[in-house]
């Protein structure tokens, strides 16, 4: 019988002790980072156009997922027969960026370096936002490495180009992806309903190398038909906008959209993507946890993350 390792040390249970990402190690100094995973917040909300409230997502996060920390060695899927984020993957916390407020680009630069410092760590970036807007120096950090595809889940396009001077807000990241060259696309997925982004933004996503696909289109394709919309052995960073789920199971978010994906729904596409492709960065955003006194959401999140790391690295373990 493999050893749990309740039987030496602390017990640790979720409530006891700091609350960083799934209880794993601090590391504050961001030029020592020896980890296969590291986790950033990016607690900045001023680019929202409606509820701001995702600033405090990095936080309501690490609190939620101390939940899922049981298990020093890992934890056992018994429907896949396998033991996901065993104790030989090294995760730590590296904290948050810090956040100037009012000053988009020091905040937004602050984010990159985060970033920049995990992939020189050759660790694989993990994301708490914050609004989306700080998925735009999180794919700013990658020039200088080799290509990437996105796979956004989402409810809304956020291709917006530029309105009243704004062009790092929350709903321009997709737009300001598809500008890098080393973006070679996007698949957007979970896009529905009344969008901020005009006929036009949707125009443009498609000649600058995108595929929309709704939750009905989704739905109707499967997880093979959506995978089969992103490159075969595309390098793939996946960003996660909270409110591509339904608001019935995650309410806390600043501009929710009825119709979304149910929790399997978007937990087989990204086991599929982690059996298929190399992912090579996350970011999760939009999490405000004011809006939602249950924490629903945020253990939503937290649990969406662990299990998606936990895909990553069993596949990379088969290689």
């Amino acid at each position: 019988m493999a050893d749990h390792g309740y039987d030496a040390g602390r017990l640790n249970l979720p409530f006891v002790g700091i609350a960083t990402f799934g209880k794993r190690p601090y590391e504050p100094d961001w030029s020592a980072i020896d980890a296969d995973v590291a986790v950033l917040g990016a607690p900045y909300d001023a680019g929202t156009q409606y509820r701001a409230g995702a600033r405090f997502g990095p936080r309501g996060v690490r609190e939620a997922s101390t939940l899922f920390s049981f298990g020093h060695a890992g934890a056992y899927d018994h429907e896949d027969d396998v033991t996901y984020l065993p104790g030989d993957v090294r995760m730590v916390d590296i904290g948050d960026a810090d956040i100037v407020h009012t000053d988009t680009e020091t905040s937004h630069a602050n984010i990159e370096a985060g970033v920049r410092a995990i992939l020189d760590a050759g660790a694989l970036p993990v994301v708490i936002g914050g609004d989306h807007s700080v998925n735009i120096p999180c794919i700013r950090a990658f020039d200088g490495q080799a290509d990437i595809h996105i796979l956004q889940i989402d409810a809304h396009l956020d291709f917006v180009d530029v309105r009243h001077g704004v062009r790092h807000g929350h709903g321009n990241p997709m737009r300001r992806a598809a500008e890098k060259e080393y973006v070679t696309g996007l698949t957007q997925v979970g896009i529905r309903n009344v969008s901020s982004t005009a006929k036009e933004g949707y125009e443009d996503a498609r000649a600058m190398g995108s595929d929309i696909i709704s939750v009905r289109q989704a739905r109707e394709m499967g997880t093979r038909g959506v995978l089969a919309h992103v490159p075969t052995g595309a390098r793939v960073y996946v960003t996660i906008d909270i409110d591509a789920f339904c608001p019935s199971i995650a309410p806390g978010t600043g501009t929710p959209s009825h119709g979304g994906f149910l929790y399997y729904e978007v937990l087989e596409l990204l086991q599929a993507v982690a059996e298929r492709h190399e992912v090579v960065g996350i970011d999760l955003v939009e999490v405000a946890p004011d809006y939602d006194p249950s924490g629903s959401t945020s253990i939503l999140a937290a649990q969406v993350l662990l299990n998606f790391l936990g895909f990553i690295f069993h596949a990379r373990a088969q290689l």
